[in-house]
């Protein structure tokens, strides 16, 4: 099966074939740093992380744009409410989502732009929209998207704005998917604002939400790209508005492929931080959970596919990888050294299928741990595995790890840890257990614990 991917656009499955044989480029739209980004937002970021790992895998240079969104309705509204400057709050939540990104072991992305570098960017595109008649100026001297102007509007959403009643317009970012209207590409100054403002032609105001993405995926990735990647909360109005606009100012098709994610949810709702039923990363850090567990949790349901979030998967999810890192322990301590002599197990295929199939990852990892399972059986009844299997499960692992993230490879144990815990396995099974006792301390005093579980010892560093 060739690689492919569903594209919101068409609704459908379709190939993947990049414009470029050298590099895919892919958008994602960043966080609006006027708060600390919670995991719904991390689902989102988990995904594309996914998509980006495999397209790696598969041999893809990858070219990765993720905007920071420093101006709109929100972070204007917050830093007012908190009285602090609206540099100092952006600043501050965007430094926290860098942190978080790092600490889930997301590839950070090529460029991270800000809005508010590119405001010029934006008035130009504003400025060429309303030369062709496309935009045009109101009495507040705001700037409005006419959605008559593009006949093919609504085809993210499938749908017909010439069976819908239209109004005249709205100022706001988002609104109600039954009502398009004509749409803000730049909002004049007005007193909430303060001194958040910037010059243009029509005086002083701000962009709207919209174009800020057209400006900057257009600068970084050119008018015309591969994948573009959101929430399924993106489609409507955001991503819809930014296709129109952009096919609207370049009369290129825009994005080839449009990916979304479906949303988290939180006792059977959606996790929003205005309903306040949210958890933050901090907060799972705070309970004690780790990056590879988060991910295990976000990245074994399908992406187009609700999640319900609890804490009790994270418990489970820890279970999950301690199975995988016992048996890449128990591999590495049987393994010959010479890793280049490798053959990867058959299931290997069927694991690659599945993920070709738009990142079908439930099926994947059903696929993996059933290879897990029979491993550890044929090595609990001691049946002969040859080198070639070994070092070819050891490169499986390796294989899964790249494209997931799961393994917690800061805790993998030296070689001679391993040797010598290979060595106190041989002792035990002699009942030489005052030579095993000794070899226990030894590694001990190297800052490494053994215990000893139903899948053979489990190394983990001493606390």
């Amino acid at each position: 099966m060739p690689l492919q991917f569903y594209n919101t656009i068409t609704h459908r499955k379709e190939k993947f074939n990049p414009i470029s044989d050298e590099i895919v480029k892919i958008y994602t739209c960043g966080p609006t740093v006027y708060n600390s980004a919670h995991i719904g937002n991390f689902r989102t970021f988990l995904f594309e992380d996914l998509l980006k790992r495999y397209l790696i895998y598969k041999g893809y240079n990858v070219y990765h744009v993720m905007n920071i969104t420093d101006v709109d309705d929100k972070t204007i509204k917050r830093a007012k409410k908190d009285k602090k400057l609206f540099e100092k709050l952006t600043s501050k939540y965007s430094a926290l989502f860098m942190k978080d990104i790092e600490f889930l072991k997301i590839i950070p992305a090529d460029i991270y732009p800000k809005a508010t570098d590119h405001i010029e960017e934006m008035i130009q595109m504003i400025v060429n929209l309303e030369k062709d008649g496309i935009a045009y100026l109101s009495k507040d001297n705001s700037v409005y998207f006419q959605l008559s102007k593009d006949k093919d509007y609504g085809r993210l959403i499938n749908l017909n704005l010439s069976e819908l009643k239209s109004t005249d317009r709205v100022i706001d970012d988002e609104y109600s998917k039954d009502n398009p209207q004509d749409f803000s590409l730049w909002k004049s100054w007005d007193s909430e604002d303060g001194d958040i403002f910037w010059d243009s032609p029509w005086g002083r105001g701000r962009p709207g939400w919209h174009i800020e993405c057209s400006a900057m995926s257009i600068k970084y990735l050119g008018e015309h790209f591969d994948i573009h990647c959101g929430g399924v909360d993106n489609i409507f109005p955001h991503h819809e508005n930014e296709l129109a606009q952009s096919i609207s100012v370049t009369n290129k098709p825009f994005v080839n492929y449009w990916m979304h994610s479906e949303h988290l949810q939180l006792k059977g709702d959606k996790m929003s931080k205005t309903q306040g039923n949210f958890y933050t990363i901090s907060d799972l850090i705070s309970k004690g959970y780790l990056a590879e567990e988060i991910r295990f949790v976000m990245l074994s349901a399908h992406y187009r596919t609700k999640l319900t979030f609890s804490i009790e998967q994270c418990s489970d999810a820890r279970s999950a990888i301690q199975r995988i890192k016992s048996l890449y322990n128990r591999l590495i301590n049987i393994a010959n050294r010479n890793l280049s002599k490798f053959k990867l197990p058959s299931e290997y295929q069927d694991f690659i299928a599945s993920l070709d199939n738009d990142l079908d990852t439930p099926k994947a990892l059903a696929i993996f741990f059933k290879w897990i399972r029979s491993i550890n059986t044929k090595l609990d009844n001691d049946q002969d595995m040859n080198n070639g299997e070994i070092n070819g499960g050891i490169e499986f692992l390796n294989i899964v790890d790249n494209i997931f993230g799961f393994l917690i490879k800061e805790n993998f144990a030296p070689q001679e840890v391993h040797s010598l815990a290979g060595e106190r396995e041989k002792y035990r099974g002699m009942g030489d257990w005052e030579t095993a006792d000794q070899i226990r301390h030894k590694i001990y005093e190297l800052g490494w614990i053994v215990e000893d579980g139903s899948d053979g010892p489990n190394i983990k560093p001493k606390k």
